[in-house]
């Protein structure tokens, strides 16, 4: 889907978005924790209270009850891209099941059944505890509006069912009748493996939760240094220090304390908007009465959902790498990416014309050369670190850290021997030719979808040396 200029209807409806998140800008989210002050000690320090902090805290307090669990965070609680996604919490641990078919064919099975125990017990865990996450497993989507597309879809189905996926290829007619859009060709239909949440209330829940097993939450409290002694590892805040036997450092895309993730991860900034609740009238326009997640299938794509209120949220389609891994509260909004994903909104959904947007938004995501979180460990293995999982982190976080807890505690497990853990993505090279290496893949992806999906030497070069990057 391309725009070639930008409808008078997107930059109406525009025109009253704030720029915010929509699910953080509401009255009832919790108060900051109180920020470090003076020396503390604790058993673990998490570094970073998003998604893979809070899971971290929570997973080592139910396997080691009374443990001291420490959470720092630079802002609040899910500030940075545990917030900001569209809340499509996936059984996937590697990106889509063929990028994992691409770079671990012989270890696809056990990483499938354990993604499939991940997404599990993120539920349950919902469950047992009452966490409002809105948490609905209404399966997703995968949309075809270029016949190339539909092919690949097709080819798809026999690779998905192989691991047990509940799936089902949709026709013109059939695709049309589940959601109105005459851009969709067809669909791929995948009912199992995949949930839809809201990940603002997501993130207060694990946070009530982390602090209801014990653990001490201290927001506003950024790490400006870690150091390595004898007796444990000192963390040093603006306000205190905080001496540590073991460190779990989950920053993701956010520069943390340490400087190894950074020749791995990189951050790439995703936009996403979010529309004023849909009437009656104009819902019964578009159909969606399943409320699959959706996203399209070409190789720059958007996503999109309905909220529990009757919005669509939707995003993606222009990933953003910005010189130097650069990172900064302007790079959240950016008029031009937000323009163009309206436009694309009203060429899918030309009956919603009138609709405004009321929050727009956007923020880093940490990517990899192969779409997935990576791992490693420093300070004799009493700090382990994991980031990286490039967009689909809200189910995955919670095995990355899972493992991340294996690792600093030095347990030899199922999870610690898979060689997507051990072997560490091909680094990004540096500056200038890690902006260049991006911006030439970019290119090379709007190339390719304008032309039937061929990739092309670059991308097959890519792709050859199981190395590129995700849109």
């Amino acid at each position: 889907m391309m725009t070639r200029s930008v409808q008078p209807s997107a930059e109406n409806a525009l025109a009253e978005a704030k720029p915010a998140v929509f699910w953080t800008d509401r009255p009832d989210g919790p108060d900051p924790s109180p920020s470090l002050t003076g020396p503390a000690t604790t058993d673990l320090a998490i570094v970073g209270g998003g998604f893979s902090g809070l899971w971290a805290g929570i997973q080592a307090l139910e396997e080691r009850p009374g443990m001291r669990v420490t959470v720092l965070e630079s802002e609040v609680c899910g500030f940075g891209a545990s917030s900001r996604n569209g809340g499509f919490c996936d059984a996937s641990l590697t990106h889509g099941l063929h990028n994992g078919l691409a770079h671990w064919p012989k270890e696809m099975e056990t990483i499938v059944r354990l993604g499939n125990e991940n997404l599990a017990g993120i539920e349950a865990t919902i469950t047992r505890h009452g966490v409002d996450a809105d948490f609905r497993s209404s399966g997703e989507i995968s949309v075809a509006t270029q016949q190339w597309q539909l092919d690949e879809l097709e080819m798809a189905i026999e690779d998905y069912q192989r691991f047990g996926n509940e799936v089902e290829l949709l026709d013109t007619v059939t695709m049309q009748g589940y959601v109105h859009s005459t851009t969709y060709l067809g669909g791929l239909l995948r009912r199992t493996g995949i949930a839809l949440v809201d990940p603002g209330r997501l993130c207060w829940g694990l946070k009530a939760l982390a602090e209801k097993l014990g653990a001490t939450i201290h927001d506003h409290s950024p790490v400006l240094g870690i150091e390595a002694r004898r007796s444990g590892i000192t963390v040093t805040t603006p306000g205190g220090t905080l001496q540590a036997d073991r460190v779990v450092v989950a920053t993701n895309a956010y520069r943390g304390p340490i400087r190894r993730p950074r020749r791995y991860v990189i951050p790439v900034y995703d936009h996403v908007l979010m529309t004023a609740p849909l009437s009656t009238d104009q819902l019964d326009s578009i159909g969606w009465s399943g409320r699959e997640g959706i996203g399209d299938s070409a190789n720059q794509f958007h996503y999109y959902r309905l909220t529990e209120d009757d919005r669509i949220l939707w995003g993606g389609y222009d990933a953003t790498y910005h010189f130097n891994n650069g990172l900064q509260p302007s790079f959240d909004q950016r008029a031009e990416t937000h323009r163009t994903i309206a436009a694309h909104f009203f060429e899918t959904f030309p009956q919603l014309e009138g609709l405004g947007f009321t929050h727009r938004w956007g923020g880093p995501i940490g990517t990899t050369t192969k779409f997935t979180a990576t791992w490693g460990t420093a300070h004799d293995g009493r700090l382990a670190w994991v980031a990286g999982y490039t967009g689909l982190g809200v189910g995955a976080s919670r095995f990355g850290a899972r493992v991340a807890l294996d690792l600093v505690f030095g347990k030899a497990t199922e999870r610690t021997e898979l060689e997507m853990v051990r072997r560490k993505p091909f680094p990004f090279p540096p500056e200038p030719l890690r902006w260049a290496a991006v911006e030439i893949t970019k290119r090379a992806m709007q190339r390719a979808d304008l032309h039937k999906g061929k990739r092309g030497l670059w991308l097959g070069l890519l792709d050859r040396f199981g190395v590129g990057f995700d849109s």
